[in-house]
């Protein structure tokens, strides 16, 4: 499948458009990647196969869950805040014990509508534990190479089941990579520079690639200066960016998280620990 936008298209005022001529155009281009080696001439895109579409579906509940769950106690808490209850966790026992502000029972109709929200958020509650229960199987028992590269993942100090059950399903588990280059662009943690006459400057990181494996890398980033201390990528932090103030080290931070997702790639995919790295089954 090839990226449209990576389409060569003349800009000249308008131009013809019809599938005739798309299905030309795409023939040349196709020539030319095919037969005169033109690697660079577009984007080819790689789709994954059913099997592993399927691998995404297990975190992906999980995460639409902890967001419906979110919102249900979004919910519920203004309902009682509306009658000066403010509590830190959702209460599990009667409803008809709680008193408003005057020391007052809740109206019938309140009532009603919380047991039906905290019925939703029982329910939400259940679906995520098993949910979180299959996966903690699937690492304890792999099925897949996703499933071996996620429980060799978690082996990792400051390495948790989501995490790694993340980086597995959503990015080691079914590409093939090359080099550390291909690593950082489809993280989108790759710079974007912007160089023209006298004017150079960095314009920050892609943010192309995949949005979930970019977020759990920057926490993970975070983490690691405290679970890894002793590895080279928490010293080489420290040396660079730990003198500076919070800025510099935000910045810092983003490096760090190119460096580590090559490093956990070489550790999933070429078994090379990086020098200080702690396994949790060397404590």
């Amino acid at each position: 499948m090839v990226d449209p936008s990576s389409i060569e298209v003349n800009r000249r005022q308008r131009r013809a458009k019809t599938d005739r001529l798309d299905v030309k155009k795409l023939l040349q281009m196709l020539t030319r990647y095919r037969l005169h080696g033109e690697t660079a001439v577009w984007k080819v895109v790689h789709v994954p196969t059913e099997e592993q579409e399927d691998e995404l579906r297990l975190h992906r509940e999980r995460e639409r869950l902890k967001k419906e769950r979110t919102a249900q106690i979004t919910c519920i808490r203004p309902l009682l805040a509306l009658h000066g209850i403010h509590i830190d966790k959702l209460p599990t026992g009667a409803l008809n014990t709680l008193q408003d502000w005057r020391g007052r029972p809740l109206p019938a109709g309140l009532l009603a509508e919380l047991e039906r929200e905290l019925e939703r958020f029982a329910l939400l509650q259940a679906q995520l534990a098993a949910v979180e229960k299959q996966q903690a199987a699937r690492l304890e028992d792999p099925r897949t190479v996703a499933d071996v590269k996620a429980a060799k993942l978690s082996q990792l100090r400051g390495m948790g089941m989501t995490s790694a059950w993340i980086l597995a399903k959503e990015f080691f588990g079914w590409r093939n990579f090359r080099n550390r280059r291909q690593v950082g662009a489809l993280s989108g943690l790759t710079g974007t520079p912007y160089a023209s006459g006298g004017i150079a400057r960095d314009q920050g990181i892609s943010k192309t690639g995949n949005k979930r494996v970019r977020a759990m890398m920057l926490e993970l980033a975070w983490s690691w200066l405290r679970f890894q201390p002793r590895s080279e990528l928490p010293k080489w932090f420290e040396l660079r960016f730990g003198h500076g103030g919070k800025r510099l080290r935000r910045t810092g931070i983003v490096a760090l998280t190119r460096k580590l997702l090559v490093a956990l790639w070489k550790y999933v995919d070429k078994d090379e620990l990086p020098a200080g790295q702690i396994l949790l089954t060397a404590d």
